[in-house]
């Protein structure tokens, strides 16, 4: 048997046993970075931590994972990060955008098909699961479907008033399996979004129609990355359970990162990575450098609309700054975080950078997998979930989602950052 399909092997005893690489390293002694290669096939992995593994197995069960979950709307993979860290088993996906998948598939490759378009599966092929999670987009619902169906007297219902919208596909998942447990991510402008309107359909769907317990936050992942970045988190239990919002921890920012932590050192420190740094000398590819044209637009740009008054511009960064919001548009000419480079035209974050930015890649773990272009990991990272964000709601949500009812002591374990 060769390191390959030793590797396969590995990988689905890791899987069987419900745990992730980071929990597979503690059960065995290992390093995250030698679990990883053995996960990939890089090289063949130990008798002794095969053998480890298979008496977590059955000493744990072969299918008893702490909870199960699924990942809708799932990215790349965000939200799922901070649940597996906690013993969760993600046992269903969903993505559809093709590059997307690739990404996803290349980091975690769960043995379960990644499932397409949402949209178009019954809710009958989605398994039964503990937790449902979803990153979905923000739509407007339609109002006249709701005012026909007022004026003629019939109920309408969530079915009614947000068909034709993601959401619709949550709660129709919500309503059929049951989850004990929901989490949704979104940007913090869905409470204002149409209005508000579209925020209290969502919240009387959940509540009213489905009868889950909401509970809200608003997270800044500045206090976590040196990135300004707010997202909305909603939670929600089918019990009452106690469960706040309002306690969960959260880092002082006087101890929080600077972007110093997630730039390339440029000082030969860190191995070269093919694209985006230059032999020994770990340099950044001139190619992220602004061109002198694309330089000289984005300055007059600026300039015109600060003769306006507006607060139009650029994004300019150094070491021990904080960054604005990395977005999806940042592949078309980072203007919103762009490096300082001394005297010299500043330059882009490298696609690793950004991964190191959402937290996908973190200290003593394997680097995240960027299998795609330049272009396709921009937006990628850019509508992503920021990993140690979901880490700490996921620790938050521990003693609830272990038990069936109010935990007997909250958790105190820090998320690994």
């Amino acid at each position: 048997m060769d390191s390959m399909d030793a590797g396969a092997d590995f990988r689905r005893l890791r899987q069987q046993a419900g745990l992730t690489i980071a929990q597979a390293a503690v059960e065995t002694g290992y390093s995250e970075r030698t679990i990883y290669r053995w996960d990939r096939g890089e090289i063949r992995p130990r008798k002794a931590a095969v053998d480890c593994l298979s008496s977590h197995v059955r000493r744990c069960g072969a299918d008893s994972p702490r909870f199960t979950f699924i990942d809708l709307f799932a990215g790349i993979g965000g939200l799922r990060q901070g649940f597996e860290e906690i013993g969760g088993k993600c046992i269903f996906s969903s993505e559809w955008d093709r590059f997307c998948q690739v990404t996803y598939e290349a980091n975690y490759g769960d043995g379960h098909t990644l499932a397409g378009d949402i949209t178009e599966l019954p809710v009958q092929d989605i398994p039964e699961h503990d937790m449902l999670l979803a990153g979905f987009p923000c739509q407007p619902f339609s109002i006249a479907g709701v005012s026909k169906k007022n004026a003629l007297n019939q109920p309408h219902g969530f079915r009614c008033e947000t068909q034709g919208t993601l959401f619709f596909d949550v709660a129709r998942i919500l309503e059929f399996r049951r989850p004990r447990f929901f989490l949704l991510e979104n940007v913090k402008n869905l409470v204002n979004h149409d209005g508000g309107r579209t925020f209290r359909v969502i919240r009387e769907t959940l509540e009213e129609e489905l009868g889950y317990r909401v509970h809200v936050r608003i997270l800044n992942a500045r206090h976590w990355v040196p990135q300004h970045r707010e997202r909305i988190f909603i939670a929600g239990f089918l019990d009452d359970t106690g469960f706040s919002f309002d306690d969960l921890p959260i880092p002082d920012t006087s101890a929080a990162p600077r972007l110093t932590s997630v730039l390339h050192p440029e000082d030969g420190s860190e191995p070269p990575e093919a694209g985006y740094t230059l032999g020994e000398s770990g340099k950044v590819h001139p190619r992220y450098t602004l061109s002198e044209h694309l330089w000289k637009y984005l300055q007059d740009y600026a300039d015109k609309h600060r003769k306006k008054g507006n607060g139009f511009g650029f994004g300019l960064f150094g070491p021990d700054d904080i960054a604005r919001t990395l977005s999806a548009r940042y592949f078309k000419d980072g203007s919103e975080i762009l490096i300082r480079r001394g005297r010299g035209r500043p330059r882009r974050l490298t696609p690793r950078e950004c991964s190191r930015l959402m937290g996908f890649d973190r200290p003593g773990r394997p680097p995240f997998r960027i299998p795609v272009s330049d272009t396709q990991a921009y937006r990628q990272f850019g509508n992503a979930v920021v990993v140690p964000v979901a880490a700490a709601v996921a620790h938050h949500m521990k003693p609830w989602l272990m038990s069936s009812g109010v935990p007997a002591a909250t958790d105190t374990t820090e998320p690994s950052l």
